[in-house]
């Protein structure tokens, strides 16, 4: 698998992230997240998120969820430092992907600097 996805938003606009190591330092910084199943040269986006401190690690739990329910298996993330833009990504990326942990592509609400899907 290569070690970045490419993933298009409804819009058009395509967004390039890059799969997460597990011993890499993280910035402290803003940036937009997939939480992905990725199989045979396929990726399927199970959660699309965005957090303003990505170092912070809030996308943990969600990543293990989404590997518990979902069968995800990597965490793709772009660096994106202003809130609205990390705000319409994600939007352009649930309204063309569906993730099941986004609602089946409803729009998320805001909590503790990550989105979530409503409830």
């Amino acid at each position: 698998m290569p070690r970045q996805i490419d993933f298009a938003g409804k819009s058009g606009t395509v967004y390039r992230y890059t799969i997460l190591e597990e011993d890499r330092a993280l910035p402290p910084a803003g940036a937009n997240y997939v939480i992905a199943k990725l199989e045979d040269r396929q990726a399927e986006i199970v959660f699309a998120g965005q957090t303003d401190n990505l170092s912070a690690g809030a996308w943990k739990a969600k990543f293990e969820e989404a590997r518990t329910k979902h069968g995800a298996t990597d965490i793709l993330m772009r660096l994106n430092v202003r809130s609205t833009i990390r705000q319409q990504e994600q939007d352009d990326l649930i309204e063309a992907h569906h993730p099941p942990m986004n609602g089946g592509g409803k729009k998320p609400a805001k909590d503790a600097g990550e989105e979530q899907p409503q409830a």
